[in-house]
């Protein structure tokens, strides 16, 4: 039985959803600059693995239900992606900092708009495909290539955007055979395996204060995946979506007022240009919703 819907409580835990988010993202950020990111995102993994468990658990069926999929190796590669995407984004934020990686990875609804055909089949329109040229516009505002020396580092984020574009649309693909409780489920088990296959070789002793802001971590990335899950059950995808954006604004403000990063003009202007471009392309999705 699905939930009764409710937009504007949809709205406001989308909202939360983000500040979480970008408060996950400054905490990766500050430890990463202490502690290798494989061990950070491998404990962050062993607490997330423990919740999606002991989630289904109480739920009708239990784990194994939890477990019963119909596109298995499907559901494997994608919590494998989604892990490889954590380690690549979280190298960003220590390469670029907050503000500008954040301005990059923007562009990942654009990137979902453009492989959507591809992948999945959908019809893109003409306009959708202007948006989509326009935020990439945006993209070489922000990146400056030819201007001075490019740096090959800003690519990082980039790249953390294309892997959670395809982490989305391949999501979206398994809705057609399993739940998203199912997907949940083996979000965090694959991703813990995964991590810890990698992470165990990079242990290293963690002080005291710093295990009490992993225990934050790991408490934020439960929660916030736990709100971004009630948020869609209450409210459709494509009402509450363009709220996600303003991680983008949680995520410069921490970068700018905790790690002291600068916003370069050319960083505000593209970032403005690929955020317009992004919401003109799920209202033109919503558009072809609403007709089909």
């Amino acid at each position: 039985m699905s939930a009764k819907q409710n937009t504007t409580l949809g709205i406001w835990l989308m909202v939360a959803v983000t500040f979480i988010f970008a408060v996950q993202d400054g905490i990766s950020r500050y430890l990463a600059d202490e502690y290798n990111v494989f061990m950070i995102v491998m404990i962050r993994y062993w607490f997330f693995a423990l919740f999606v468990v002991t989630l289904a658990s109480r739920m009708a069926g239990g784990v194994r239900n939890a477990a019963r999929s119909g596109v298995t190796k499907t559901q494997m590669f994608r919590a494998a992606l989604l892990a490889l995407e954590i380690y690549v984004a979280i190298i960003s934020f220590v390469v670029l900092g907050l503000v500008e990686a954040h301005a990059v990875f923007a562009t990942y609804p654009l990137l979902i708009a453009a492989l959507s055909g591809p992948v999945l089949g959908e019809k893109v329109g003409w306009r959708r495909w202007v948006a989509i040229g326009i935020g990439f516009t945006g993209v070489l505002v922000i990146l400056e290539p030819g201007i001075g020396v490019f740096r090959p580092e800003a690519l990082i984020p980039l790249l953390a955007a294309l892997m959670f574009a395809l982490y989305g649309l391949i999501t979206r693909y398994v809705a057609r055979f399993d739940s998203a409780a199912v997907s949940f489920f083996w979000t965090g088990v694959i991703g813990a395996a995964v991590t810890t296959a990698v992470g165990v070789w990079y242990w290293e002793p963690m002080s005291a204060p710093h295990w009490i802001w992993m225990g934050a971590l790991c408490l934020t990335s439960a929660s916030s995946h736990f709100l971004l899950i009630r948020a869609y059950e209450v409210a459709e995808a494509s009402a509450i979506q363009p709220f996600a954006y303003l991680q983008l604004v949680f995520a410069a403000t921490i970068g700018l007022t905790v790690f002291g990063e600068t916003l370069r003009p050319n960083v505000a202007v593209g970032a403005a240009i690929v955020v317009c471009a992004g919401l003109f392309t799920l209202w033109r999705a919503r558009v072809a919703e609403v007709r089909d």
